[in-house]
């Protein structure tokens, strides 16, 4: 294909929308902070630098020369926070997701998603946490250990009203039911419905101080919810509980072995 008889190939087009990608999360993430005025002080070195080479002074381009060196790494240091905040934003783009995770991983979302499905046509309550980089060693102690491959079958079976282990929070760590029945924290927030159950609460509490990613079913309505970083998002089909969990989940993380402190406490219905 040519523009203007120019040669383009399938690749330049995808080069460019990378790059164009690249620039506009750089914009919104430069954009009213203080990196700004430090990338446009650096620009203008930059210009400095090409006038000095073009007009040969011999002295400024020594100088360029010698400072020139440490560029990368000090833009590096400088816009660290920047960098790493566009990485997490293109780690947790969910098409990045869907090629990083592993087959397992995927095994683990579906395994849950179907249970969760059957769940909320039967109206049997589930509380299910999955650990990510913050470690949930001091809750998993506070149950029963269980450490079993995610299965459907296996996760009705837990949940089961009948069954001693329904009462509390499943958590799973890795691809593995870690325990069952643990005890996760209450959230005392005010922006909570009153309407809530403690299922819902402790859901909360457990992402309030943790990175965990947390799904609960209703035990009277069959409703689906997720909470993560505080916030509690209800009434999901099971397609959108789907991508809510590629988007939290399907990417490897790095758990610690570190307990989280556990205060007020409370086993969930």
């Amino acid at each position: 294909m040519e523009i203007l008889f120019i040669p383009v190939r399938l690749v330049d087009i995808l080069d460019i929308l990378i790059v164009a990608y690249i620039l506009h999360k750089l914009y919104e993430l430069l954009r009213g902070t203080i990196a700004v005025q430090l990338f446009l002080g650096l620009l203008a070195l930059y210009l400095l630098n090409v006038l000095v080479t073009a007009t040969d002074m011999t002295m400024l381009r020594m100088i360029f020369n010698a400072i020139s060196q440490v560029y990368v790494l000090a833009l590096i240091v400088i816009f660290q926070p920047e960098i790493r905040r566009l990485l997490l934003a293109i780690g947790r783009n969910p098409l990045v997701r869907r090629f990083v995770g592993t087959p397992e991983q995927m095994r683990v979302i579906e395994e849950v998603v179907a249970a969760v499905a059957e769940m909320q046509k039967r109206k049997i309550g589930a509380l299910i946490a999955f650990a990510r980089s913050t470690g949930l060693r001091a809750y998993i102690e506070t149950g029963t250990v269980i450490q079993a491959r995610v299965h459907r079958d296996l996760l009705l079976a837990i949940f089961w009203d009948k069954n001693p282990l329904h009462d509390g929070a499943v958590i799973i760590q890795g691809n593995r039911i870690e325990a069952a029945r643990c005890i996760l924290p209450i959230s005392h927030s005010m922006r909570l419905s009153p309407h809530l159950g403690l299922r819902h609460r402790a859901a909360v509490g457990l992402s309030e101080q943790t990175d965990a990613f947390i799904v609960v079913v209703s035990e009277e309505t069959g409703m689906i919810s997720v909470a993560e970083q505080g916030e509690l998002k209800t009434n999901l089909s099971v397609q959108e509980l789907r991508q809510y969990m590629l988007d939290a989940l399907a990417q490897p993380e790095v758990v610690s072995d570190e307990g989280t402190p556990s205060e007020a406490a409370a086993t969930a219905p």
